[in-house]
């Protein structure tokens, strides 16, 4: 089995893409909703909180897991993958994030190049990261884009609340407002440029995709993460088939909450409309 973690709700953006594009293969969803949001908690808390939400769905028979989450990828992953992971007892088990396919789409170039090559090391393109505090905190969007484009601008704009009103199901004119902030906020400081790419670093802004669209100049590309995760992910399977277990029929997700079910699983409609409903998980 496949797991993806998210502190929330946000991940469900990336898990429904991941369950249309491989139907026959099993994925577990966990959500941590007793805990949520991470994007504004310290960052023991949130490698504590990613590692128990690793290892839980690892006992559920999920070999390898994905982190559907930019906050707990950008201040956990490295940790959990480099110092946990090799000594967790987890043999055979691994941990993907959602940052690498991310900068590999915005660079075009594999995220094993760690050192500019030609032509990416001459684009000058400006790259606009839109995150959760924490996210935008920790660096990780420009540090590892600039390793491969270093004469790219990377312009990198929080939006706090936009995650939390998204969530809550905010009325329509609320969100708009909080985007439209945030991207006002982020072309004052471009001067007015328009950015080549947008990143939407955070699983919970597909959801308001249109909304940045509309507020952004349509000179734009917007890089549609989900999308951008299944598609790397649909070539880590085929370079490493020991994660697959070579199933050919229909396998329905389980999707899982540290929070309440019932009350989960309405919430989430605002995500997936279809969503399947959620059992409890405690750590």
């Amino acid at each position: 089995m496949i797991g993806v973690f998210d502190s929330g709700h946000g991940g469900l953006t990336v898990f429904r893409v991941l369950t249309a594009r491989f139907p026959h293969l099993p994925f577990v969803y966990l959500g941590d909703h007793a805990n949520v949001p991470y994007g504004d908690r310290a960052s023991d808390d949130i490698v504590a909180l990613t590692r128990r939400g690793v290892e839980a769905l690892f006992r559920q028979g999920c070999r390898l897991v994905l982190l559907g989450c930019n906050t707990a990828t950008c201040v956990a992953a490295r940790t959990l993958q480099k110092d946990w992971l090799p000594v967790s007892g987890w043999a055979g088990h691994n941990i993907l994030g959602i940052v690498a396919p991310t900068v590999e789409a915005a660079t075009q170039t594999p995220w094993a190049v760690t050192s500019p090559q030609y032509p990416q090391k001459y684009n000058t393109d400006l790259i606009a990261v839109f995150g959760t505090t924490r996210t935008i905190t920790s660096h990780v969007y420009p540090e590892e884009i600039r390793k491969r484009c270093p004469k790219v601008t990377v312009l990198q704009q929080a939006c706090p609340g936009l995650a939390g009103a998204i969530e809550r199901a905010e009325p329509v004119d609320v969100l708009d407002r909080l985007v439209g902030e945030s991207v006002q906020d982020l072309m004052a400081a471009a001067g007015g440029s328009p950015p080549h790419r947008a990143i939407l670093g955070c699983t919970h802004f597909p959801l308001v995709e249109g909304l940045f669209r509309a507020h952004l100049p349509a000179f734009t590309r917007i890089l549609p993460q989900p999308e951008v995760v299944a598609d790397s992910l649909e070539d880590y399977l085929a370079r490493h088939p020991n994660f697959v277990a070579g199933r050919e029929m229909p396998v329905a997700p389980i999707l899982l909450t540290t929070g309440h079910p019932e009350r989960v699983s309405a919430a989430a409609r605002v995500f997936w409309r279809e969503v399947p409903p959620f059992r409890h998980l405690a750590f």
